[in-house]
Protein backbone atom coordinates (compact mmCIF):
# COMPACT_ATOMS: atom_id res chain seq x y z
CA UNK A 1 0.00 0.00 0.00
CA UNK A 2 0.94 3.69 -0.58
CA UNK A 3 2.20 5.81 2.24
CA UNK A 4 0.21 9.00 2.17
CA UNK A 5 2.69 10.35 4.95
CA UNK A 6 5.73 9.84 3.02
CA UNK A 7 4.35 11.02 -0.77
CA UNK A 8 2.33 14.05 0.61
CA UNK A 9 4.23 16.20 -2.22
CA UNK A 10 3.65 13.70 -4.56
CA UNK A 11 -0.37 13.70 -3.52
CA UNK A 12 -0.41 17.23 -3.74
CA UNK A 13 0.71 17.45 -7.55
CA UNK A 14 -1.37 14.48 -8.75
CA UNK A 15 -4.80 16.88 -6.82
CA UNK A 16 -3.41 19.83 -8.79
CA UNK A 17 -2.95 17.81 -11.98
CA UNK A 18 -6.90 17.00 -11.50
CA UNK A 19 -8.51 20.27 -10.24
CA UNK A 20 -7.20 22.22 -13.12
CA UNK A 21 -9.24 21.22 -16.16
CA UNK A 22 -12.27 20.97 -13.65
CA UNK A 23 -11.22 24.90 -12.83
CA UNK A 24 -10.57 25.70 -16.69
CA UNK A 25 -13.88 23.68 -17.64
CA UNK A 26 -16.44 25.68 -15.28
CA UNK A 27 -14.42 29.20 -16.87
CA UNK A 28 -15.84 28.14 -20.31
CA UNK A 29 -19.14 27.13 -18.96
CA UNK A 30 -19.64 30.64 -17.34
CA UNK A 31 -20.02 32.47 -20.99
CA UNK A 32 -22.76 29.36 -21.36
CA UNK A 33 -24.56 30.49 -18.67
CA UNK A 34 -24.83 33.99 -19.53
CA UNK A 35 -26.31 33.27 -22.86
CA UNK A 36 -29.74 32.87 -21.75
CA UNK A 37 -30.06 35.92 -20.38
CA UNK A 38 -29.23 37.50 -23.91
CA UNK A 39 -31.49 35.42 -25.96
CA UNK A 40 -34.05 36.30 -23.73
CA UNK A 41 -33.48 39.70 -23.98
CA UNK A 42 -34.02 39.41 -27.56
CA UNK A 43 -37.03 37.38 -27.45
CA UNK A 44 -38.37 40.23 -24.89
CA UNK A 45 -37.69 43.13 -27.29
CA UNK A 46 -39.36 40.71 -30.29
CA UNK A 47 -42.16 40.23 -28.03
CA UNK A 48 -42.43 44.35 -27.83
CA UNK A 49 -42.97 44.98 -31.10
CA UNK A 50 -45.08 41.50 -31.96
CA UNK A 51 -48.70 43.53 -33.23
CA UNK A 52 -51.37 42.74 -30.15
CA UNK A 53 -54.16 42.70 -32.27
CA UNK A 54 -54.38 39.04 -34.10
CA UNK A 55 -57.91 39.10 -35.32
CA UNK A 56 -58.95 39.03 -39.15
CA UNK A 57 -59.15 42.91 -39.05
CA UNK A 58 -55.86 43.17 -36.82
CA UNK A 59 -54.45 41.28 -39.34
CA UNK A 60 -55.82 43.20 -42.13
CA UNK A 61 -54.65 46.49 -40.77
CA UNK A 62 -50.87 45.20 -40.14
CA UNK A 63 -50.62 43.37 -43.20
CA UNK A 64 -48.31 44.02 -46.64
CA UNK A 65 -50.32 46.64 -49.41
CA UNK A 66 -49.72 44.29 -51.94
CA UNK A 67 -51.59 41.50 -49.15
CA UNK A 68 -53.80 44.26 -48.23
CA UNK A 69 -54.90 44.94 -51.77
CA UNK A 70 -55.25 41.11 -52.79
CA UNK A 71 -57.74 40.83 -49.37
CA UNK A 72 -59.87 43.90 -50.92
CA UNK A 73 -60.23 42.07 -54.28
CA UNK A 74 -61.29 38.99 -53.02
CA UNK A 75 -64.13 40.38 -50.70
CA UNK A 76 -64.74 42.22 -53.54
CA UNK A 77 -65.22 39.33 -55.66
CA UNK A 78 -67.14 37.89 -52.52
CA UNK A 79 -69.66 40.36 -52.84
CA UNK A 80 -70.80 39.85 -56.66
CA UNK A 81 -70.87 36.18 -55.92
CA UNK A 82 -73.55 36.60 -53.22
CA UNK A 83 -75.00 39.94 -55.39
CA UNK A 84 -75.61 37.44 -58.83
CA UNK A 85 -76.94 34.95 -56.38
CA UNK A 86 -79.75 37.32 -55.46
CA UNK A 87 -80.11 38.67 -58.39
CA UNK A 88 -80.04 35.88 -61.14
CA UNK A 89 -81.82 34.02 -58.36
CA UNK A 90 -85.10 36.06 -58.46
CA UNK A 91 -84.19 36.60 -62.21
CA UNK A 92 -84.93 32.57 -62.39
CA UNK A 93 -87.73 31.98 -60.04
CA UNK A 94 -89.92 34.20 -61.75
CA UNK A 95 -89.06 33.14 -65.30
CA UNK A 96 -89.71 29.22 -64.39
CA UNK A 97 -93.22 29.96 -62.56
CA UNK A 98 -94.04 32.43 -65.52
CA UNK A 99 -93.29 29.50 -68.07
CA UNK A 100 -95.11 26.70 -65.94
CA UNK A 101 -98.25 28.49 -66.03
CA UNK A 102 -97.81 29.67 -69.64
CA UNK A 103 -97.01 25.35 -70.50
CA UNK A 104 -99.76 24.75 -68.30
CA UNK A 105 -102.50 26.77 -70.81
CA UNK A 106 -100.85 25.31 -73.91
CA UNK A 107 -101.29 21.95 -72.86
CA UNK A 108 -104.94 22.47 -71.86
CA UNK A 109 -106.06 24.45 -74.48
CA UNK A 110 -107.53 23.45 -77.68
CA UNK A 111 -105.79 25.81 -80.23
CA UNK A 112 -102.96 27.85 -80.66
CA UNK A 113 -105.61 30.68 -80.67
CA UNK A 114 -107.13 29.45 -77.72
CA UNK A 115 -103.49 29.01 -75.89
CA UNK A 116 -102.74 32.77 -76.93
CA UNK A 117 -106.00 34.37 -75.62
CA UNK A 118 -105.44 31.93 -72.12
CA UNK A 119 -101.95 33.53 -72.15
CA UNK A 120 -102.44 36.63 -72.73
CA UNK A 121 -104.83 37.17 -70.32
CA UNK A 122 -102.46 36.06 -67.78
CA UNK A 123 -99.37 37.67 -65.89
CA UNK A 124 -97.86 34.55 -67.61
CA UNK A 125 -98.35 36.78 -70.86
CA UNK A 126 -94.59 38.38 -70.72
CA UNK A 127 -92.65 35.52 -70.70
CA UNK A 128 -90.63 33.46 -72.68
CA UNK A 129 -93.51 30.94 -73.49
CA UNK A 130 -95.40 34.03 -74.30
CA UNK A 131 -92.78 34.86 -77.02
CA UNK A 132 -92.58 31.17 -78.78
CA UNK A 133 -97.10 31.53 -78.84
CA UNK A 134 -96.29 35.25 -80.63
CA UNK A 135 -93.69 33.64 -82.96
CA UNK A 136 -96.35 31.04 -84.09
CA UNK A 137 -99.04 33.68 -84.73
CA UNK A 138 -96.40 36.13 -86.30
CA UNK A 139 -95.43 33.52 -88.95
CA UNK A 140 -98.76 32.35 -89.71
CA UNK A 141 -99.89 36.02 -90.58
CA UNK A 142 -96.42 36.08 -93.04
CA UNK A 143 -96.54 32.83 -94.89
CA UNK A 144 -100.98 33.43 -95.39
CA UNK A 145 -100.25 33.54 -99.41
CA UNK A 146 -98.04 30.31 -98.99
CA UNK A 147 -98.20 26.78 -99.16
CA UNK A 148 -98.73 24.84 -95.84
CA UNK A 149 -95.44 22.45 -96.32
CA UNK A 150 -92.94 24.46 -95.05
CA UNK A 151 -94.79 26.50 -92.24
CA UNK A 152 -93.59 23.77 -89.79
CA UNK A 153 -89.91 23.98 -90.61
CA UNK A 154 -89.80 28.05 -90.74
CA UNK A 155 -91.72 27.77 -87.23
CA UNK A 156 -89.43 25.42 -85.75
CA UNK A 157 -86.24 27.65 -86.85
CA UNK A 158 -88.16 30.47 -85.30
CA UNK A 159 -88.58 28.83 -81.86
CA UNK A 160 -85.55 27.52 -81.94
CA UNK A 161 -83.73 30.65 -81.47
CA UNK A 162 -86.24 32.13 -79.22
CA UNK A 163 -85.38 29.17 -77.04
CA UNK A 164 -81.47 29.85 -77.69
CA UNK A 165 -82.28 33.62 -76.69
CA UNK A 166 -83.62 33.13 -73.42
CA UNK A 167 -81.14 30.28 -72.78
CA UNK A 168 -78.44 33.33 -73.06
CA UNK A 169 -79.91 35.61 -71.22
CA UNK A 170 -80.39 33.22 -68.42
CA UNK A 171 -76.94 32.43 -68.41
CA UNK A 172 -76.03 36.28 -68.25
CA UNK A 173 -73.69 36.87 -65.41
CA UNK A 174 -73.24 33.23 -64.19
CA UNK A 175 -69.90 33.29 -66.16
CA UNK A 176 -68.30 35.51 -63.81
CA UNK A 177 -69.13 33.13 -61.01
CA UNK A 178 -67.29 30.55 -62.82
CA UNK A 179 -64.27 32.54 -63.11
CA UNK A 180 -64.34 33.63 -59.80
CA UNK A 181 -64.79 30.11 -58.57
CA UNK A 182 -61.50 29.32 -60.67
CA UNK A 183 -59.30 32.32 -60.01
CA UNK A 184 -59.83 33.21 -56.33
CA UNK A 185 -57.89 30.42 -54.60
CA UNK A 186 -54.95 31.17 -56.75
CA UNK A 187 -55.15 34.74 -56.17
CA UNK A 188 -55.55 34.30 -52.32
CA UNK A 189 -52.33 31.64 -52.85
CA UNK A 190 -50.54 35.15 -54.57
CA UNK A 191 -50.96 37.18 -51.37
CA UNK A 192 -50.02 34.08 -49.12
CA UNK A 193 -46.63 33.81 -51.16
CA UNK A 194 -45.85 37.46 -50.78
CA UNK A 195 -46.69 37.44 -47.55
CA UNK A 196 -44.21 34.56 -46.60
CA UNK A 197 -41.59 36.01 -48.70
CA UNK A 198 -41.79 39.28 -46.73
CA UNK A 199 -41.79 37.20 -43.44
CA UNK A 200 -38.74 35.25 -44.62
CA UNK A 201 -37.03 38.84 -45.34
CA UNK A 202 -37.89 39.94 -41.80
CA UNK A 203 -36.34 36.56 -40.44
CA UNK A 204 -32.57 37.62 -42.19
CA UNK A 205 -33.01 41.74 -41.21
CA UNK A 206 -33.69 40.53 -37.25
CA UNK A 207 -31.09 37.66 -37.26
CA UNK A 208 -33.18 35.93 -35.47
CA UNK A 209 -35.20 32.71 -35.52
CA UNK A 210 -37.83 33.49 -32.97
CA UNK A 211 -41.31 32.05 -34.18
CA UNK A 212 -43.30 34.80 -32.05
CA UNK A 213 -41.18 37.24 -34.65
CA UNK A 214 -42.49 35.65 -38.21
CA UNK A 215 -46.04 34.22 -36.80
CA UNK A 216 -47.99 37.32 -36.95
CA UNK A 217 -46.86 37.97 -41.13
CA UNK A 218 -47.51 34.26 -41.33
CA UNK A 219 -50.66 34.18 -39.78
CA UNK A 220 -51.71 37.69 -42.48
CA UNK A 221 -50.60 35.97 -45.20
CA UNK A 222 -52.52 32.77 -44.49
CA UNK A 223 -55.86 35.10 -44.15
CA UNK A 224 -55.55 35.74 -47.50
CA UNK A 225 -55.80 31.91 -48.44
CA UNK A 226 -58.89 31.25 -46.50
CA UNK A 227 -60.27 34.39 -47.89
CA UNK A 228 -60.00 33.46 -51.44
CA UNK A 229 -61.77 30.26 -50.22
CA UNK A 230 -64.18 31.93 -48.74
CA UNK A 231 -64.88 33.60 -52.15
CA UNK A 232 -64.42 30.96 -54.45
CA UNK A 233 -66.36 28.22 -52.93
CA UNK A 234 -69.89 30.23 -52.77
CA UNK A 235 -69.04 31.03 -56.11
CA UNK A 236 -68.92 27.51 -57.22
CA UNK A 237 -71.87 25.89 -55.72
CA UNK A 238 -73.82 28.55 -56.76
CA UNK A 239 -73.02 28.21 -60.63
CA UNK A 240 -73.14 24.42 -59.98
CA UNK A 241 -77.10 25.23 -58.43
CA UNK A 242 -77.88 27.75 -61.40
CA UNK A 243 -76.42 25.72 -64.24
CA UNK A 244 -78.74 22.94 -63.04
CA UNK A 245 -81.87 25.76 -63.02
CA UNK A 246 -81.28 26.94 -66.40
CA UNK A 247 -81.19 23.72 -67.90
CA UNK A 248 -84.23 22.82 -66.05
CA UNK A 249 -85.65 26.56 -67.64
CA UNK A 250 -84.36 25.26 -70.96
CA UNK A 251 -86.02 21.78 -71.27
CA UNK A 252 -89.43 23.64 -69.85
CA UNK A 253 -88.90 26.01 -72.98
CA UNK A 254 -87.92 23.00 -75.34
CA UNK A 255 -91.67 21.47 -73.75
CA UNK A 256 -93.74 24.88 -74.56
CA UNK A 257 -91.97 25.05 -77.93
CA UNK A 258 -93.28 21.55 -78.99
CA UNK A 259 -96.57 22.17 -77.64
CA UNK A 260 -96.68 25.08 -79.87
CA UNK A 261 -95.64 23.31 -82.65
CA UNK A 262 -97.97 20.54 -82.09
CA UNK A 263 -101.39 23.08 -81.61
CA UNK A 264 -100.19 24.48 -85.35
CA UNK A 265 -100.12 21.50 -86.74
CA UNK A 266 -103.41 19.89 -85.42
CA UNK A 267 -105.04 23.57 -86.68
CA UNK A 268 -103.92 23.22 -89.84
CA UNK A 269 -104.59 19.78 -90.33
CA UNK A 270 -108.63 20.74 -89.35
CA UNK A 271 -108.83 22.91 -91.71
CA UNK A 272 -107.46 20.91 -94.29
CA UNK A 273 -109.97 17.93 -93.36
CA UNK A 274 -113.10 20.66 -93.53
CA UNK A 275 -111.73 21.20 -96.95
CA UNK A 276 -110.24 24.35 -96.46
CA UNK A 277 -108.10 24.96 -99.88
CA UNK A 278 -105.89 27.91 -98.20
CA UNK A 279 -105.85 26.40 -94.52
CA UNK A 280 -102.66 29.29 -93.58
CA UNK A 281 -104.72 31.78 -95.08
CA UNK A 282 -107.90 30.79 -93.30
CA UNK A 283 -105.71 30.76 -89.67
CA UNK A 284 -104.00 33.89 -90.53
CA UNK A 285 -107.51 35.81 -91.13
CA UNK A 286 -108.56 34.09 -87.89
CA UNK A 287 -105.69 35.76 -86.21
CA UNK A 288 -106.27 38.99 -87.67
CA UNK A 289 -109.69 39.10 -86.48
CA UNK A 290 -108.94 37.77 -82.97
CA UNK A 291 -106.48 41.05 -82.56
CA UNK A 292 -108.58 43.15 -84.59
Amino acid sequence: MVDFRRNGPLMAMISFALMAPAQAFAQDAQPAAATPPAGGDVAATAASILPHDLSPWGMFMQADVVVKGVMIGLAFASLVTWTIWLAKGIELLAAKRRAQAAARLLETAESLEAASQSIGARQSGKGAVADLVTAANRELLRSDDLPAEGIKERLAIALARIEARAGRSMTRGTGLLATIGATAPFVGLFGTVWGIMNSFIGISQSHTTNLAVVAPGIAEALLATAIGLVAAIPAVIIYNVFARAIAGYRALLSDASGEVLQHVSRDLERLERDGNAAPVRALASARTQTAG
